[in-house]
Parts: structure tokens; sequence; C-alpha cells
């Protein structure tokens, strides 16, 4: 019978999920998603997603594919049946067929994280930003993204152990914005290792508590490829998948 690929976008709220990726013993985003095309579909679908996202850590744009058997006939209601069925925390905004090479994951060629924090204690932030009850000096925190940029092995700002063949991801761009109590920092890169933005951002936040007083600090722990020498991840509640880009050409039409 004839396989058909579908592209689905989610945006997700973390708070209540070990991530992405499906394990066992923890509720996941992908078993989540899993469950409830298995049941629209009546058949078994296993999706595949664009890459992992930590323990509490949300998606504004998320983006998998999944393969059926049946021709699905109707787009606008399986998204309707699938919003209804899964829990208030994960939102589909678009489902469709694309063509069968599509790859959610090895397809994209840049990928953009935000991380958020706020100043003033408010109680309402607490789950999609992260409080320092302090100011940050921007400036810095600016100096020591700007050596971000370009294709560097990030192996100090990588977790250990994981299965990947290199640690090398070019960096496009990455700079902080500060307003009021405000403090947003924008990643953008062809790829990212696991736990690497969060262990970027704690090594920043050292510079921005005026902890590394000479910014050459940071840029010989980027050079030392020891995740030892970086500083404690960040928090994951005030990380966001924010965006997937894919080529022009991988669109709806088959």
């Amino acid at each position: 019978m004839k396989q058909h690929r579908i592209r689905i976008d989610l945006s997700y709220k973390g708070t209540n999920y070990h991530g992405w990726q499906m394990q066992e013993n923890a509720i996941t985003v992908q078993e989540e998603v899993n469950k409830a095309l298995t049941l629209i579909l009546r058949e078994k679908i296993e999706t595949t997603g664009c890459g992992r996202t930590d323990t509490g850590v949300h998606a504004k744009q998320y983006t998998a594919h999944f393969d059926c058997v049946g021709a699905i006939e109707d787009f606008p209601k399986l998204k309707y049946k699938l919003n209804t069925l899964l829990s208030r925390d994960i939102a589909v905004t678009d489902i469709y067929e694309t063509y069968l090479g599509f790859h959610s994951r090895f397809d994209a060629i840049k990928r953009t994280y935000k991380y958020f924090i706020h100043t003033q204690k408010n109680p309402f932030e607490n789950e999609y930003s992260t409080f320092i009850s302090h100011d940050l000096n921007v400036d810095a925190m600016n100096d020591a993204a700007k050596l971000l940029t370009g294709k560097k092995d990030f192996t100090s700002f990588c977790k250990l152990h994981t299965n990947v063949s290199n640690n090398y991801c070019t960096v496009f761009e990455a700079y902080w914005i500060h307003n009021a109590d405000k403090y947003v920092f924008t990643i953008s890169a062809n790829r990212f290792l696991r736990n690497m933005v969060r262990a970027i951002v704690g090594t920043m936040l050292d510079a921005g508590r005026n902890k590394t007083t000479d910014i050459t600090e940071f840029e010989k722990i980027i050079e030392a490829k020891d995740r030892s020498k970086a500083g404690v991840s960040a928090p994951p509640q005030g990380l966001f998948l924010w965006k997937n880009e894919y080529p022009q050409s991988v669109g709806k039409n088959l």
C-alpha cells in the first residue's frame, strides 16, 4: 500500500513533560502526540521530531513528521480532532502531506532558541522565564555572545556522553536584548547539541554578574572543549525552541 509522509507543526508548554523524546517511565510530548494520532488514524503512528528538548523546556514552533498507510482526506478536520484530544499544553498549528523524502530533523537548515529572564519577582512569569533578583551586565553578555558566531566546536557546552559524531555547530547569530526588567537571549544555528543553549546561557550569566571579569575568559572556555570549564546550565523554564527553518523547496507541494 502507498505510504504517505505527513508534516506536523505544533507548540507546547514543557512544564509537565520530560521533553519531546519518548522515554521509559516518563511523560513526554512525543508520546502524547503518537497516542493521539494512533487513536484518530486507527493505525500505529510513530513521529520523528526535529530534535530533543529538555525536561521543562517549551517549544513555540516544533516540527515533526510521520508515515501512514491510509490517505488523509481532510487535514483541517484532523487538526481539529488532534487539538481536541491533546492536553491544553500541546497545540497543533499545521498538518499536511509532504513528499516522502522530507525529514523534520535532517532537512532543517536553521534553528532558533530564545531564553527569557526577568528581574522583578512576578508569579505569572515563573513558568516561562527565569527569575534573577538583580540586574545583569547586558554589554558583557553581548560581548560574550559575539564570540559564539561562526563554525566552532561546542564541546564545552555539550552534555557529556551523547551519541553524536562531532560537536561542531555553525552559529549564525547570538545576542541579548534588555528592556526594563526583561532580558531575552536569541541564538540561531544549523544544529544544537544536547543542553547546549542552557549551558551557554549559564556561562554568559557569569559575565552578566561580573564574575567573569575578562571577556577572553569566555573565549578560553570555548577553546578548552571541556564541559567542566563552563558554567552551570541555566534553568529549563526560560528556554523556548522558537523556530525551525527549512529550504523553500520543502513545502506542501508533493
